[in-house]
């Protein structure tokens, strides 16, 4: 299984996914610099990393989804590669339209770093089949334009097509319907503002974001 890691100016979170997906698959991921233009196509998997892509000049993920490696990530969840943007991942996703919404100012002005509970919708996705419903996951949050935004129509398709990822169970940020991941319509792009990547070891608070990720790279393995 072959995985990928984006890296933008500015991404801090792309050493902690590398290392992640490397201790949970068993191979290095390719590390794609964003002035790359194309990705192989032997690529399983795509990791859009957290961070402050291009400092957050103009807005959150505002100059990393312009970047010449987005056009290319773009035509990769069109032929259907799993893609997780993770925070500032996430962030890039919508500015790309791979993922509807916004993510804005938190509500509280403030920057929250804590661990926050999620519940997962694992029918959102193949890649979230193997999470449970009824399973509190303890996942860290650190953001200060995490309040999830979008309009009503928008918001009501999500929920009645079921592409609701992750809520938040207290809601940090104020994100609207409590909203922490979404997908797209085909399920094979997640964009969450929590970070799966900084708990996958026990020595760090904990394994739960190992939980999620295997989920999703099992997924990607039973269809490869």
């Amino acid at each position: 299984m072959k995985t990928a890691v984006i890296r933008f100016p500015g991404s801090n979170c792309d050493r902690d996914i590398q290392v992640a997906l490397r201790q949970l698959t068993g191979h290095e991921p390719t590390i794609i610099w964003h002035s790359e233009t194309t990705i192989s196509d032997d690529i399983d998997f795509i990791a859009i990393p957290g961070g402050f892509s291009y400092g957050d000049y103009l807005r959150s993920g505002a100059l990393a989804g312009r970047s010449a490696i987005m056009k290319d990530i773009v035509r990769a969840a069109e032929r259907g590669v799993p893609i997780i943007g993770i925070c500032n991942g996430f962030q890039i996703l919508t500015e790309t339209r791979l993922l509807p919404g916004a993510l804005i100012r938190n509500s509280g002005l403030d920057f929250v770093c804590r661990n926050v509970l999620l519940t997962a919708n694992p029918s959102a996705s193949p890649m979230l089949a193997a999470l449970s419903a009824q399973t509190s996951y303890s996942i860290p949050v650190a953001h200060h334009d995490g309040n999830y935004f979008a309009d009503d129509e928008t918001l009501d398709m999500l929920e009645g097509e079921g592409k609701i990822a992750f809520r938040y169970q207290d809601n940090p940020n104020g994100s609207m319907r409590n909203i922490a991941g979404v997908v797209n319509a085909r399920g094979n792009v997640l964009g969450m503002m929590p970070h799966p990547e900084r708990a996958v070891d026990p020595a760090c608070g904990g394994t739960h974001g190992a939980t999620l990720l295997n989920s999703m790279l099992n997924a990607v393995m039973a269809t490869a």
